[in-house]
């Protein structure tokens, strides 16, 4: 499969915290950083996530904010 997200980052799930309709997902991506992502129940069980499973967080925005 070809993506074109080239924001790529290979991490360990740490956490997932069910909701709803969407539930978040941790993935610990190294040098203490974690990534949280949300993402629908449905995509949770078809892809059968788990905590330690290894996945690849890919980022792509067409705005990143930041607010102070």
């Amino acid at each position: 499969m070809k993506i074109s997200a080239r924001n790529q980052f290979p991490g360990t799930i740490t956490a997932i915290n069910p909701g709803a309709v969407n539930g978040t997902i941790k993935v610990d991506i190294g040098g203490g950083n974690v990534v949280t992502s949300s993402i629908t129940e449905e995509a949770i069980a078809e892809l059968s996530l788990a905590v330690g499973d290894r996945v690849t967080v890919l980022v792509k925005a067409s705005d990143v904010l930041i607010g102070k």
